[in-house]
C-alpha cells in the first residue's frame, strides 16, 4: 500500500511517499507564508518524475508545526512521535534523537521499539535552533552552508555573551569590526549551539545511538561540537536527517492504514459467517 507523510516545519516542507517501508520518493521545498501551500509544493516536488500521482495514494498523515494545515492529510501527529519512530526506521539501535528545528529544538528518547520514553523541548526562544545560525551567519555574512567548514578552521572559536539570536548577530558583527577572525567566529557561532543542545541532551539522559535530525545536522561545527560535549560518536543514517519526521508521519500511515485493512476483512468476514449455513 502507497501511503505519505508530509512533515511542515518552520524553514522547509518535506513530504515522502513510501510502499513497505520502502522510500519511494521524497522532497524537500523552503516554507511558504501558509501550511498548505508549503504542502502542496513538497507533494508536487516529491511526485515529479515518480511515476506516481496523488491518487495512488493511500493515506497521508501530516506532522511538525503545520500539520493541522495540509489540505490533503487525513490524520496527524505530533513530529516528537514521528522523529521517534523515523529515526528507529533509519537505524534500529537509534535510541537518542537531537531533532533541530528552524525555531526549536527536542531531544526524544525513544525505546526498542520506536516508542517515545521521554523528551525535552526549547521552543522559549531561537537560541540552539536554525533560526540562531541564521541570523548568526548573516551577522558574518556568509551563507549558513558554510558555517560548519569554516568552523573547523578555526583554532580555538570565540565565545559569545549571549545566545539570543538577535543580539548575537549584533554581537557578531562588533567582532568582525574587531578584526576577529571569520572562522573564529563561526566556531564561537557553533559552539553556542552545541553547548546549549548538550544541555538539553543531558536533561532527558544520554543513551547511544544518538542521532541528530533536521538541517542543522549538516552543519559539521555543530555535529563535532556535540560529539566533543557529549563523549559520543552521533549516527549517520542512510536518508536525508531533514526528511525523518516525514518518514515516521508515513509510516504511521502505513499502520493506520495497515489497521483499517484488517477491520474491514474482520467486518467483511462476520458479515459473511451470518449468512453461513
Amino acid at each position: 500500500m502507497i501511503v505519505a507523510g508530509c512533515d511542515v516545519g518552520s524553514t522547509t516542507g518535506k513530504l515522502v511517499v513510501m510502499e513497505d517501508d520502502r522510500l519511494l520518493a521524497s522532497a524537500i521545498v523552503p516554507t511558504r507564508p501558509l501550511s498548505d501551500q508549503t504542502a502542496y509544493d513538497a507533494l508536487e516536488a516529491a511526485l515529479r518524475g515518480s511515476g506516481l500521482k496523488q491518487e495512488d495514494i493511500a493515506l497521508v498523515i501530516g506532522t511538525g508545526y503545520g500539520r493541522l494545515n495540509i489540505p490533503f492529510a487525513q490524520r496527524n501527529v505530533t513530529e516528537i512521535s514521528c522523529h521517534g519512530l523515523g529515526a528507529f526506521w533509519a537505524d534500529p539501535e537509534i535510541r537518542t534523537i537531537i531533532d533541530i528545528g528552524g525555531q526549536d529544538c527536542k531531544v526524544i528518547r525513544i525505546d526498542e521499539n520506536g516508542g517515545v520514553i521521554e523528551f525535552a523541548m526549547n521552543d522559549k526562544c531561537a537560541a540552539g535552533t536554525g533560526r540562531f545560525l541564521e541570523e548568526t551567519a548573516r551577522g558574518l555574512g556568509v551563507g549558513i552552508e558554510d558555517l560548519g567548514p569554516l568552523s573547523l578552521q578555526a583554532k580555538d572559536g570565540v565565545k559569545l555573551s549571549s545566545y539570543c539570536s538577535v543580539f548575537a548577530e549584533t554581537e557578531v558583527i562588533n567582532l568582525l569590526s574587531e578584526g576577529i577572525a571569520l572562522e573564529e567566529i563561526a566556531a564561537g557561532i557553533n559552539q553556542a549551539i552545541a553547548s546549549r543542545l548538550a544541555s538539553l541532551v543531558k536533561r532527558v539522559g544520554v543513551q547511544e545511538k544518538v542521532v541528530i535530525t533536521g538541517g542543522v545536522s549538516k552543519n559539521s561545527g555543530v555535529v563535532k561540537g556535540i560529539e566533543d560535549r557529549l563523549g559520543v560518536s552521533l549516527a549517520r543514517i542512510k536518508v536525508d536527517p531533514q526528511l525523518i519526521g516525514a518518514i515516521g508521519a508515513s509510516l504511521f500511515a502505513q499502520r493506520s492504514a495497515q489497521r483499517t485493512t484488517r477491520l474491514t476483512e474482520w467486518r467483511t468476514a462476520r458479515r459473511w459467517d451470518a449468512y453461513a449455513v
